[in-house]
């Protein structure tokens, strides 16, 4: 379903009938979510199918179709990457969307499908931890690996002849971000491609392809689906000769999603809209309030005015994310804190309507303080999160 969907034109309408069909004809955010990827109706049918489960599908004659082997296509991934596409890229008919069966597959999928031995590839240094291994194992295939800070475009230093620019923004945990419009245009001008990890923003936040990245690629398992539950991954772009090794990579290496965690997925954007609106909401209170606190330094989220990247993130995002980062003066207050929260799970990854909380240097993989923690805000009631917060704070400091 696209925008073309939701109204038509009316002519001789008055201004408030002209308003009521514009805004008709650009459907919000929420519409989105909630019809998106949707088949067109059936009589006596669901109005989302549940989930395909075949390895294989009848297929007598020549193999021609859209359904041959399940490990190429699947009627469930199709619903679902339709509905992705259509957060990721409004109107857009061209764009094309991948499921994976996590982030971490469609990142690979990416940077394997496009790089060869010989090609240079730019990735942040203070990005996903897991990215570092990337590097050791493109760097295995001969690929040459540069690396810059997210913050104040130093990605651009170490752009000189790269084969592709890989942006995470707002990066993962530190909340830096970068002018994604100033990055796409200088790389673009030296025929760089350019990939942007969407995860912590998702489609509701922010746009890449609208603001000229060739890929957006993102992990499901977080804000997107948000409930904990699922491991999913997926990269959208408008340009089908530079997707077209992406889908190749997928059905060489196998990398396809369950039926049941796409039809899950599928189900969970429904509420994205929801979920993000009242998940970012809480987050920027939370932050507001940590501002206060003479015990927490380093505080970031991108929603506070007085946060360094907000000018730039007031230009390219539409919600702020739901995830607020600050260090506590040791590892052993950090751990106190999680203790003492009740309301809070320590736990890895973000984006869930459970509130979660971890001390990331525990991982060893991000260059942070011992006492940096990350926190998610989930959908619990906002006060009641500030209450437990701050009891937890008094209380670890004894």
């Amino acid at each position: 379903m696209t925008s073309e969907d939701f109204g038509t034109a009316n002519e001789g309408t008055g201004p408030a009938e002209e308003r009521a069909v514009t805004r008709a004809a650009v459907p919000g955010d929420g519409t989105r979510a909630v019809r998106a990827g949707l088949p067109e109706p059936v009589k006596y049918e669901p109005t989302l199918p549940g989930p395909v489960f075949a390895a294989h599908f009848h297929l007598p004659g020549e193999p021609t179709g859209p359904y041959t082997y399940g490990r190429d296509e699947n009627p469930t991934w199709t619903l679902l990457e339709r509905a992705i596409g259509e957060l990721e890229a409004p109107g857009q008919e061209s764009v094309e969307t991948l499921s994976f069966p996590s982030g971490m597959a469609a990142i690979s999928a990416v940077l394997f499908s496009q790089l060869r031995a010989g090609d240079i590839v730019v990735l942040p240094d203070d990005g996903y931890q897991v990215l570092p291994l990337v590097r050791e194992q493109l760097t295995a295939f001969g690929v040459e690996v540069r690396t810059a800070p997210t913050a104040g475009e130093a990605q651009l230093e170490v752009l000189d002849g790269a084969k592709l620019l890989w942006i995470e923004t707002p990066s993962n945990p530190g909340l830096d971000v970068c002018d994604l419009r100033r990055l796409v245009a200088a790389a673009h001008a030296q025929g760089t491609l350019v990939a942007v990890d969407n995860t912590l923003a998702t489609p509701l936040g922010q746009r890449p392809l609208e603001l000229g990245a060739d890929f957006s690629v993102a992990s499901g398992t977080k804000m997107l689906t948000g409930h904990g539950d699922i491991l999913l991954g997926y990269v959208t772009g408008r340009d089908a000769a530079l997707m077209a090794p992406v889908r190749r990579w997928r059905k060489v290496v196998g990398a396809i999603p369950g039926p049941m965690e796409a039809w899950l997925a599928h189900r969970s954007l429904a509420t994205l809209q929801l979920r993000a609106d009242r998940q970012c909401a809480t987050a920027r209170t939370i932050a507001a309030v940590l501002r206060d606190r003479p015990e927490v330094t380093g505080l970031r989220y991108p929603g506070l005015p007085d946060d360094p990247s907000y000018k730039i993130a007031s230009q390219q995002m539409r919600r702020f994310g739901c995830v607020v980062s600050f260090t506590l003066p040791s590892r052993e207050h950090a751990e106190r804190f999680l203790d003492s929260l009740r309301l809070v799970d320590d736990a890895t990854s973000f984006g869930g309507v459970r509130s979660t909380a971890e001390r990331r240097g525990r991982w060893g993989g991000d260059a942070v303080p011992a006492g940096f923690i990350r926190f998610s805000a989930g959908a619990e009631d906002p006060e009641d999160l500030v209450a437990d917060i701050l009891r937890a704070l008094d209380a670890s400091a004894a």
